[in-house]
């Protein structure tokens, strides 16, 4: 990784890194404080000890690998965790392939990205930029395998703590075009609106959700369905897939896509 300019503390972003082993941990920790424009938080090497640290220190952005020692999967567990305990740091999965099951588990398990070990240490620190400034980091094949997840219809649901709809019976209509990925034009059409009038909808489904994207609405969406099925079918792990999208530019343009 390339070395930097340093900036003044408080205007580097806070990075914490928790890899598969406590040594490869090390060794990115090192190759991240050389950068000038991060500064590191304090290592852990346990799940309870890593989301101490989360919530002590509140970094900007998190790396998590998937792979927690031994545990194949104990990232993403990670992941809901420190997204329920700490919703104001940002988590990038560090998977070992780019593939569709982990790609997919790692954003519904609340994660604003995914990097590849495959993929050229030098694009670490600009998917941590574009993290920390609310991008979504991952390429065109990985949003492909969340589009392809949605394919199986679900019913939408967009609750708050209380039970009750987040979103208005033709929000959510607008929500379920916006899955199918269709334009404003599409929608205005589809519903018998006027064009301007989906444009406010959706102003409002983004200001409801707290998302600012299309791409943000179907994660939004795709998460949510998750936790729901995982709420009424503990028994199973294999819950069903949320509902569809295909790949349209309109919902490409909000999300980062570097590797091609």
């Amino acid at each position: 990784m390339a070395q930097v300019t340093s900036f003044p503390l408080h205007d580097r972003i806070r990075v914490f890194a928790a890899d598969n082993t406590a040594m490869n941990t090390q060794l990115l920790l090192e190759a991240l404080s050389r950068d000038g424009q991060f500064a590191i938080s304090s290592p852990a090497s346990v799940a309870s000890e890593i989301l101490f640290t989360i919530k002590r220190e509140r970094p900007h952005v998190a790396l998590i690998s998937a792979r927690q020692g031994n545990d194949g999967r104990g990232g993403f567990a990670l992941g809901r965790e420190i997204r329920s305990a700490c919703p104001s740091t940002r988590v990038i999965m560090l998977l070992d392939a780019s593939e569709r099951a982990p790609v997919i588990e790692a954003f519904r398990c609340g994660a604003r990205g995914v990097f590849c070990r495959t993929e050229p240490l030098k694009l670490l620190a600009k998917s941590i930029r574009c993290v920390h400034e609310g991008q979504i980091w991952a390429s065109s094949a990985e949003l492909q395998f969340l589009l392809e997840a949605m394919q199986e219809p679900a019913p939408m649901s967009f609750l708050n703590a209380n039970g009750e709809s987040i979103l208005s019976a033709r929000e959510l209509d607008v929500v379920r075009c916006v899955a199918e990925g269709l334009s404003n034009r599409e929608i205005a059409q589809r519903l018998s609106l006027r064009e301007h009038t989906v444009k406010n909808y959706l102003f409002r489904i983004f200001d409801k959700l707290g998302v600012s994207s299309r791409v943000e609405v179907v994660l939004y969406a795709l998460g949510t369905n998750q936790a729901n099925s995982q709420k009424t079918e503990s028994t199973d792990s294999d819950a069903k897939e949320a509902s569809a999208v295909d790949s349209r530019s309109s919902a490409k343009s909000a999300v980062r896509l570097i590797r091609q």
